[in-house]
């Protein structure tokens, strides 16, 4: 008789990311002593701050007052260097992936992507790339769908819901909401074809009706939608210091004494409920018809996988910025003269991305996160979210916890057996829309801790 080899049963993935993850060590997907070139995605704000829309609850807005006066478009010089220099610096095959953001990045005109598109097939040479935009869509005619068809463009549309909530807070100069022309901007990318996805922002306007915008977005075609929950805070001292109008994102370990909120800001509980009421539409309708991606990233999350957004994974610093005139910065919600890391004309991105300081931004959202978070069942899932939140107490008065903790909670414990279920699902070869013909039992038991 053969000697059979005993098997060790292996925990699953999920299981070994929560240990990691209660003790501190360091989570799988980082490997910061590694020298060899890393992956990111450098999202490009052409026309810096300007735009036409003055909606109320915009971050970014404000950000002019810490830019050079005059004209922020992007030369063509910077264009080059930034098109030139991120090709090269991407390692591997894998197309590379340019994403346009603004302000309202639709404002520098066609020529400017042509232009773009143009020196990307230059420098890519033969590698393939892709180019996202995300805009209002007010400036959207035939000319741009045209050109956004042809060039295989992905759009993200700026729509928070049914005109009353949309127009809530996203006005004109006028202080008129941006409702129809948004609409129409979106009836150019259906009509010409163009591949497109929702951004909605979830107010306190919207976090009542979470149905309504549910509803209205799936009738008005979308099939792919992002649900950002709006949170600023009032200024501190540190920004009324730069001119800023809001709070300056939270540094590390930063102990915030006083958390005064926006009107236009969630409650955290709402959002949590929110959430739970669309999911629970979601769960047992449109698994497999229609996407939102809090619920793919939160799935991902609980099978141990990247999460695919850098505030649901362990650490961040992989997602810079670069500014009209070059400047490159370590985040979109820290662009502030400290986290500058260098200018895309004169210095090495991959130098800028793996220079100490940046590594350093990277590191700390996981190692600053409270004891708190690490001992909370459905921890694994968010990760502590964006660092820019984390600007709260834990219930034993440790500093760094987020605003939106309670609202995430509540989420994630609600979807936790249907993920458990899809999981199981899946891995017996069933697609997850086999979900909305399952019976769930709905335990109460953390997040990582159902298999």
């Amino acid at each position: 008789m053969s000697k059979r080899r005993r098997r060790t049963k292996k925990k699953p993935r999920h299981q070994a990311r929560s240990k990691a993850f209660a003790q501190g060590a360091p989570a799988p997907q980082a490997n910061s002593d590694s020298p060899e070139p890393i992956r990111f995605c450098l999202m490009a704000k052409p026309i810096g701050p300007a735009c036409n829309l003055r909606c109320q609850y915009c971050f970014y807005l404000e950000k002019e007052a810490l830019l050079d006066r005059g004209d922020h478009r992007m030369s063509d010089e910077v264009l080059e260097a930034y098109v030139r220099k991120y090709i090269e610096s991407q390692p591997g095959r894998e197309p590379v992936a340019f994403h346009w953001q603004g302000g309202e990045p639709t404002l520098i005109g066609l020529d400017f992507y042509r232009k773009a598109v143009e020196l990307q097939r230059r420098y890519a040479r033969g590698r393939a790339f892709t180019n996202t935009i995300q805009t209002n869509g007010v400036l959207l005619d035939d000319e741009w769908g045209r050109f956004l068809s042809k060039g295989s463009w992905m759009v993200g549309l700026s729509l928070d819901g049914p005109k009353e909530i949309h127009d809530a807070y996203r006005l004109d100069p006028q202080g008129h909401g941006s409702f129809d022309a948004v609409m129409r901007g979106l009836d150019v990318l259906k009509r010409h074809r163009v591949e497109f996805n929702v951004l909605a922002s979830v107010t306190p306007t919207s976090t009542p009706q979470p149905l309504e915008v549910y509803n209205f977005l799936k009738q008005a075609g979308v099939e792919f939608v992002q649900f950002m929950p709006i949170v600023e805070r009032l200024p501190d001292q540190a920004a009324e210091e730069l001119g800023l109008q809001l709070a300056v994102g939270v540094r590390s370990g930063e102990d915030v004494q006083t958390v005064r909120m926006t009107p236009w800001s969630v409650e955290p509980e709402a959002y949590g409920m929110f959430l739970c009421r669309i999911f629970d539409q979601w769960v047992r309708h449109d698994v497999g018809s229609f996407t939102v991606m809090n619920f793919e990233w939160a799935l991902a999350n609980y099978m141990g996988r990247p999460a695919g957004v850098c505030q649901w994974m362990p650490r961040c610093g992989r997602s810079p910025i670069i500014e009209h005139n070059g400047d490159v910065y370590a985040c979109d919600h820290y662009m502030y003269p400290e986290y500058r890391l260098g200018n895309i004309v004169t210095d090495d991105l991959q130098e800028m991305m793996q220079s100490p300081a940046q590594r350093r931004f990277g590191d700390a959202k996981l190692d600053a996160l409270p004891k708190y978070c690490r001992q909370c069942p459905v921890g694994p899932a968010c990760w502590g979210e964006c660092p820019k939140r984390r600007f709260c107490r834990t219930p034993d008065g440790e500093p760094g916890l987020n605003y939106l903790c309670a609202g995430y909670k509540r989420f994630f414990e609600h979807a936790a057996p249907y993920f458990h279920a899809i999981t199981k699902l899946m891995q017996a070869g069933h697609p997850a829309s086999k979900i909305m013909e399952t019976e769930i039992a709905v335990v109460p038991s953390g997040f990582m801790k159902l298999h």
